[in-house]
């Protein structure tokens, strides 16, 4: 039975909880190591479509274990490639995700919430990267993540001078896709999570690797070659021949 980290599966969803609520459930070696069993198990089951991380308690995720930082700043830095590996390990999920970000999100548990595909705030929540509060460069990928959702100026504000944004705020500035009410927003993540299930799980996933590819710095012209590709071997499916021939029976207008 797992002791730090909740799974729960509804209709191809699975919301992972992670439930360390007295230390505001901070990425210790255990949870990582429950957080990478559980992305391993879902990604070999097919009848998973998408994920939906939140955390217990009042906080998304505090960040980091300080006992592993201390260890790093002595030369032992295992813990430390622990904690990044816990968010990578869901940004290389082909599964699709979404972080219900419920409380605080701070430093490296900003960065999983980041790592997910599409981030909804609770209007308590906030976002704080912190590094530089506790006299840290950002890591793990942190900038690259923030600034390709927030832009430079957003970014900096809260990189540089420690500008935290509350859910309200963070889903103006791009940082997150809504915020909503703290009692809708479990509901709400799984809805959207939901709507997943109705697709291919395939399709699903390598659309997934389309959008992130889009943004990787690929010109027009290799983004169009890339889709076309697979557009026409979603074309094979056998659920899609079946769709589209019922919309050719319906009349148009």
């Amino acid at each position: 039975m797992s002791r730090l980290l909740r799974v729960e599966r509804e209709q191809g969803t699975a919301v992972l909880t992670l439930d360390d609520p007295e230390r505001r459930n901070i990425l210790s070696g255990p949870l990582v190591g429950e957080l990478h069993a559980a992305f391993d198990e879902l990604e070999a089951d097919a009848a998973v479509t998408s994920v939906v991380l939140t955390g217990a308690g009042t906080a998304f995720c505090a960040g980091a274990d300080l006992t592993d930082l201390t260890a790093a700043s002595e030369g032992d830095t295992s813990g430390v490639e622990t904690v990044y590996e816990s968010f990578l390990r869901v940004a290389r999920s082909p599964l699709p995700t979404i972080a219900a970000v419920n409380g605080p999100a701070v430093g490296a548990g900003l960065n999983l919430a980041l790592a997910c595909d599409v981030r909804l705030a609770a209007e308590s929540a906030w976002f704080d990267t912190r590094f530089l509060k506790l006299g840290l460069h950002p890591g793990g990928g942190h900038t690259w993540m923030l600034h390709r959702l927030v832009g430079p100026q957003t970014a900096a504000a809260m990189v540089l001078f420690g500008e935290r944004l509350d859910g309200a705020a963070a889903a103006t500035a791009g940082l997150a896709h809504r915020c909503l009410p703290d009692t809708e927003l479990l509901p709400a993540a799984r809805a959207l999570a939901c709507a997943a299930g109705a697709v291919e799980p395939e399709l699903l996933r390598r659309t997934k690797q389309t959008l992130r590819r889009a943004g990787d710095g690929r010109s027009h012209d290799q983004v169009v070659e890339e889709e076309t590709r697979d557009q026409l071997w979603s074309l094979a499916l056998p659920g899609t021949a079946e769709r589209l021939r019922e919309l050719r029976k319906k009349p148009r207008g």
